[in-house]
This record gives C-alpha cells, sequence and structure tokens, in this order.
C-alpha cells in the first residue's frame, strides 16, 4: 500500500503542472538550466567536467522531449553529469533512481575492478535478507554490474563517476523490487532486499531524538529530522535529563537528508562555554564572476547549559550533508572523538533553483565547506575509523557503537 500510495503521490504531482510544453519552451528551460549551473555549482575544476560538451550532448535529446516527465528524466541523467549526490530534482518520476544516502541501504563502490558493498544502513531491506560489507555485486535485476550501470554514467568516467552510478544503481526506483547477486566467500547468491516491501519509501521512526544510558554512559541518536527546529527542544528536553553523565554517544547514523544550520549551532552550542569557529565557507559563484575569492568561517555560541562530559560522535554513510557539518564541528572544536566509518561525503552546502517556465526545482552545491583545519568537509575521516565488513546489518551487533562504548569506558577509568 504504501508503494502505490508514493506513486499516486508522484503521479499527482505530475498532474498538478501541465504535462507537456513547447519544443522551445523545454529548450528555453534547459539552457537555463544549464547556465544556473554553469555559474555556480562550485566544484567543476575538482571534478574536471567539461560542462560545454555536456550541453551540446544533451541540445539534441530536447527535440525528442514531448512530456514534462521526459523532461525531468532528462534533467536528471543531466544532473548524473555531475556525479554528485548533492545535485538533485525537487521534482522526480516513479522511475526516478532514489535519492542516495536518503533512499538507499547499500553504500557501494568500486575496488579496481569489483563492485563492493562498503556498507549497509541497519533496520532496512538489505541487512534484513543477510546483505554485508564486503560482499561483491556481480549483477542486478540479472544484467552483469559492469552493463547496468551505464544508464547512471557520467560522461566524465572515473572511479567516483562509476562509484556514484553505482550506488544510483544500487538505490533502485520508487516502483520495482530489487534482485541482487552477490558474491561472498567464493559463493554467489541472489537477494530481494525488497522481499517485504518498499520500506525505503516511507521511513518512520520511533521519535525524533531517542536515548539510552549504558551504566554512566548516555546515548542520543538523533534521527532524520535536522532541517525542522522543532528537533531544537526535544534535542535539549533529552539532553538536559543526561548533564549527569560523564560521558555521552552521540548517534548520527540516521541523518542522511540534511538540515539547515540553525538547528546545527543549536546543538552545537549546548556543548560549549565560549564562541567558536566550526566551519569554513567559500561562494563560488562571486569568485567566478570577480576573480575574488569570497570566504568566511561561522560561528556557534553557547546555549543553555553546557554539557562538559567527554563526547563521542557516531557516524557513517548515511550521516549527510549538515550532519557532516556537525560531525566536522565536533572535531573541530576539540568537543567531540569521531567513531565510524567514511561520512556521505556530500560536497558543499546547497542552494535550490526553479526553472522559469516548467518550474521544476533542483538544487545544487554552491558552496565548499571546509573543517576549520582547512580539510574539505567531503574528505573528513573519523579519528577512530571502524571495519564493518562481515557484519550482518540484520544482527543486533553493532560494532561502531561497540567500538565507542569500549572508547569511553576506558577513557572513563
Amino acid at each position: 500500500m504504501k508503494n502505490a500510495a508514493l506513486v499516486f503521490c508522484l503521479l499527482a504531482a505530475l498532474a498538478a503542472h501541465p504535462q507537456s510544453f513547447t519544443t522551445a519552451q523545454y529548450k528555453e528551460d534547459f539552457q537555463w538550466f544549464w547556465q544556473t549551473v554553469n555559474d555556480n555549482y562550485c566544484y567543476f575544476q575538482k571534478k574536471k567536467i567539461d560542462w560545454n560538451r555536456i550541453r551540446e550532448f544533451y541540445r539534441p535529446r530536447i527535440d525528442t522531449v514531448t512530456t514534462r516527465e521526459s523532461f525531468i528524466a532528462l534533467l536528471e541523467d543531466a544532473l548524473y553529469e555531475l556525479y554528485d549526490h548533492h545535485c538533485t530534482l525537487r521534482t522526480r518520476n516513479p522511475f526516478s533512481r532514489r535519492l542516495v544516502p536518503t533512499g538507499a541501504d547499500i553504500w557501494a563502490e568500486w575496488e579496481g575492478e569489483k563492485a563492493v558493498v562498503r556498507e549497509v544502513r541497519k533496520g532496512f531491506g538489505a541487512g534484513r535478507v543477510g546483505i554485508r560489507a564486503g560482499m561483491e555485486i556481480v549483477a542486478v535485476d540479472d544484467v552483469p554490474v559492469n552493463q547496468a550501470i551505464l544508464p547512471f554514467l557520467p560522461h566524465t568516467v572515473n572511479r567516483e563517476s562509476r562509484s556514484f552510478a553505482l550506488r544510483l544503481l544500487m538505490a533502485g526506483d520508487h516502483v520495482h523490487a530489487r534482485k541482487m547477486t552477490l558474491k561472498s566467500g567464493g559463493a554467489t547468491a541472489d537477494y530481494y532486499p525488497d522481499k517485504d516491501g518498499l520500506l525505503l519509501e516511507d521511513v518512520q521512526y520511533p521519535a525524533w531524538v531517542e536515548s539510552a544510558s549504558y551504566g554512566p554512559i548516555g546515548y542520543i541518536r538523533i534521527n532524520n529530522f535536522l532541517y525542522d527546529n522543532n528537533l531544537i527542544a526535544r534535542f535539549d528536553s533529552v539532553l538536559n535529563g543526561m548533564l549527569d553523565k560523564p560521558a555521552l554517544m552521540i548517534d548520527l547514523r540516521e541523518t542522511p537528508s540534511g538540515g539547515n544550520t540553525t538547528v546545527a549551532r543549536a546543538i552545537l552550542g549546548r556543548f560549549i562555554r565560549k564562541d567558536h569557529f566550526y566551519q569554513k565557507h567559500e561562494l563560488y559563484a562571486e569568485e567566478k564572476a570577480t576573480g575574488v575569492k569570497r570566504s568566511w568561517e561561522e560561528i556557534v555560541s553557547p546555549r543553555g547549559i553546557c554539557y562538559t562530559g567527554r563526547v563521542v560522535v557516531l557516524a557513517d554513510h548515511w550521516t549527510g550533508s549538515i550532519a557532516e557539518g556537525i560531525t566536522i564541528a565536533f572535531d573541530g572544536m576539540k568537543r567531540a572523538t569521531v567513531i565510524g566509518t567514511e561520512l556521505a561525503r556530500l560536497n558543499g552546502a546547497v542552494d535550490g533553483f526553479e526553472l522559469p517556465v516548467t518550474k521544476i526545482g533542483f538544487n545544487i552545491a554552491t558552496e565548499r565547506l571546509y573543517h576549520v583545519d582547512g580539510t574539505p568537509r567531503e574528505l573528513f575521516e573519523p579519528a577512530i575509523t571502524v571495519d564493518v565488513r562481515g557484519q550482518s546489518a540484520a544482527k543486533d551487533g553493532d560494532v561502531i557503537l561497540n567500538t565507542a562504548l569500549g572508547y569511553l569506558r576506558r577513557q572513563l577509568k
């Protein structure tokens, strides 16, 4: 029923706008899209993308566009050329790929010529059917993985862009149940992560903020609501009940969708007694237009009763966007030890734009972000990196949590 409801909502959203425009109107919108990305996207140099070549490739395709839905599909393909999970349309078709990491339960990368599962999201379909980090991906829906990634592969081909395409492939769309052929220990088997339904379409949480105690160590899990200022009071309520704990774990492993800096600064402000710089920004558009770089450091200020105990932040590939900002801030302010895997590595801060004719919205990264030590946010590494290979997300064992508990217990001796 959830799947049917989602498709209905997507189709209803499409019906809210005219389904077709003239070819000239589609061309006008595409040129506006191309120019906006050209003037504002801040990672062209790092990614070595020939954006002029991309325009020339897609222009002839517009002649084949006859509906708003087919134009959305073309724009999705054009955005894939950035191979950047932080750049997305704000409108989707039922057959659009799920957003990564928000709509994904597998993080995968190419290791040489092998496609490998790097991490599995706890509580969702992939983990429930026994998919584990370290497995090799052989095929998806009976198509060899090398061929299956081709619809999502940009013209700029490298390890990063191939891994981007691989993650889109593994995420699936909003309609079809996935079949994955994986190899582990020399044995190959088929897995069906959506056998119990498309669990990623309507994620529900028991609470915005969850908590537990492990003896003297407190545990706070912030769920995927960092975009809502109402989270602040709920976080405060939970933290206020743990002020007597000598150590605290803050779990950001289920915050893939990002949020706003008001919520971020509110959380961080509870752990400091004086103002701190917590991240650096660089605005690309002004630099491109004038040749003069514009950059600044953002400050977080104390707020409420300060928690003064030891702090650990738990992070993984579903720690995304503003949650990555919170993580690097805790590290940069020297208020927490970060334990986990690589983060979502979403590039920069995004701004939203809307096409003038079709009113299709899209987000692209417009500001480069940095740790206070100058490290690009997307390259940040936890202080203690945890190897999750072989761990089944279907089991109760949580190697990141257990590593953090062991670390804090040693610190409290």
